[in-house]
């Protein structure tokens, strides 16, 4: 059975249409990478994933099911969500979201400490867990949020742009940990990032956002001068060479930008390859 499917699926926000009729399957125990640039859809789609967002047209079925709030197959990982939190101790972080969709302090019964303690453990995070989130590393605390998304064995893994504010040795740190922990529980995982690089090596599949539409497929497939030209509406050049794949816009002036499977380090301007959606 296929983790999500979009049959169809027309998704609006305020008047503007984000993703026009779209329809694709992605796989149980998948990893796939959604990249687009700023206001492609790719937070949208999550939304719509988590039934947050209604669809004005289409379908979307998460593991044969209709969408719905507080599906307990569904784990997400908002951006920002922990400087909200700064003051809690690591444990009382992961607890915050035990009851899945509803954000607070509960008090837990031990069924629910021993879940706590599981998604802990699950992200290697037990030695933070009484630290205060204030005193801990950006990739320290996306450890905890990782465990926080957790809670609760989800079938379905939504992590929406992770890697923000890390730098490259965090932010590969974070991708080997969602690969790993991806792999153990047999989980697809739908991770939004605003470059590429980072994920190069833990990717099966790539779904680049743009212009209402989406393309699914391998970085070959994807990542490809026809497909990004058609996503951006404008002139892409993709590039590759010596192992690193290149993606420069139609802008003279703009930098291009770097994707490397080994090193993964986004340039510090923004290109054609990512952004925030």
């Amino acid at each position: 059975m296929s983790a999500i499917v979009l049959d169809g699926v027309t998704l609006r926000l305020g008047g503007r249409t984000v993703l026009d009729r779209i329809s694709l399957e992605i796989a149980d125990r998948e990893f796939v990478g959604v990249l687009g640039p700023n206001g492609a859809g790719k937070t949208t789609l999550m939304r719509a994933i988590l039934g947050l967002v209604p669809a004005s047209s289409g379908r979307i079925a998460v593991h044969g099911q209709p969408v719905r709030r507080g599906n307990a197959l569904v784990g997400y990982m908002p951006q920002g969500r922990g400087a909200t939190a700064a003051r809690l101790e690591g444990r009382a972080v992961v607890a915050a979201a035990v009851d899945g969709h509803r954000w607070g302090l509960p008090v837990l019964g031990r069924a629910a400490r021993m879940a706590v303690d599981e998604a802990l453990d699950l992200v290697g995070a037990r030695a933070l867990a009484d630290r205060p989130l204030s005193e801990l590393s950006g990739g320290e605390r996306q450890r905890l949020l990782l465990a926080q998304s957790l809670l609760g064995r989800p079938r379905l893994l939504l992590l929406d742009e992770p890697l923000i504010s890390l730098d490259p040795h965090r932010q590969a740190e974070v991708v080997r940990l969602v690969r790993t922990v991806q792999q153990a529980l047999g989980i697809a995982v739908l991770f939004s990032a605003h470059e590429l690089g980072p994920l190069l090596g833990a990717l099966d599949r790539v779904l680049y956002l743009g212009g209402g539409q989406a393309s699914l497929g391998t970085v070959d497939e994807v990542i490809t001068t026809p497909v990004l030209s058609r996503l951006y509406g404008a002139p892409i050049e993709v590039v590759r060479t010596a192992g690193r794949i290149f993606v420069i816009g139609g802008e003279p002036a703009q930098d291009p930008h770097c994707h490397h499977p080994a090193h993964a380090t986004p340039s510090p301007s923004r290109s054609a390859a990512g952004g925030r959606g």
